[in-house]
């Protein structure tokens, strides 16, 4: 099973136009949050609708999920608390997203919310628990920020990451956690796209300018994962028992 995983997307169109490009090529893309952008004049509820082409798009090219990141939500749930109301049309159109949980051979994939509130995070937490008493050989997560003190949620001051994240890891233990949030990680020293504690595999692809995301092409047959962006590429062995160190500094 080959993988794609890009994140904060933040409605760079071009970017999105590579990502149904290279589709093809992947038995699964995944879009790990913030497909949307605040800052941008476009209305959320405009950018939502391309969005949505998009997936559809990708769905027509093969498996794709998406998770939400914090520039996604767009209005409280029944709890009252924000979330990416939008991306029920995109489970309506059948691509899998926020508290979907599905199955591609032997891996199962659980889609975790950019959670607002307690109700949010106790969601995640039983949806955690139910799939670790089901999870087959292979357990992948999508959550949209990496966890607290990963050199992937390194922003070169700080590390700027998820508590709860960590603490889940470290109760669960699932192969592949696929994230993003942080975009600068992968391009500082300090940081990086990958890190392993325990058993687990986190990676960020992060962010950059041009009509290429940054992204990482994960080969579970191959037994390899792999990060390009502008400043170039490195790979590294999912049976090894550490990042290496980073090659392009």
């Amino acid at each position: 099973m080959r993988i794609l995983l890009v994140s904060d997307l933040h409605y760079t169109l071009p970017q999105l136009d590579w990502v149904v490009r290279s589709a093809p090529g992947f038995d699964l893309v995944v879009l790990a949050g913030d497909q949307l952008d605040i800052s941008s004049i476009v209305s959320l509820d405009a950018q939502s609708v391309v969005i949505l082409r998009y997936l559809a798009l990708l769905r027509e090219a093969g498996n794709v999920v998406i998770g939400s990141g914090n520039h996604d939500l767009t209005g409280p749930d029944a709890q009252g608390e924000q979330a990416a109301l939008w991306l029920a049309d995109a489970r309506t159109a059948g691509v899998p997203t926020d508290g979907d949980s599905v199955s591609f051979g032997d891996t199962l994939v659980t889609i975790c919310p950019w959670w607002d509130g307690p109700a949010g995070r106790a969601a995640v937490a039983l949806q955690l628990a139910a799939d670790a008493r089901r999870r087959p050989k292979r357990w992948l997560w999508v959550y949209h920020w990496p966890p607290l003190g990963s050199p992937t949620c390194w922003t070169g001051r700080r590390h700027y990451g998820d508590a709860d994240l960590d603490a889940w890891i470290g109760e669960h233990r699932p192969d592949l956690v696929l994230t993003g949030h942080v975009h600068e990680s992968p391009f500082k020293p300090d940081g990086s796209w990958a890190d392993r504690i325990g058993d687990t595999w986190i990676f960020n692809a992060g962010r950059q300018i041009g009509p290429v995301p940054c992204h990482v092409d994960i080969d579970l047959g191959q037994g390899t994962a792999s990060w390009r962006s502008l400043m170039g590429s490195e790979s590294l062995q999912l049976a090894a028992p550490r990042a290496p160190p980073r090659s392009l500094f």
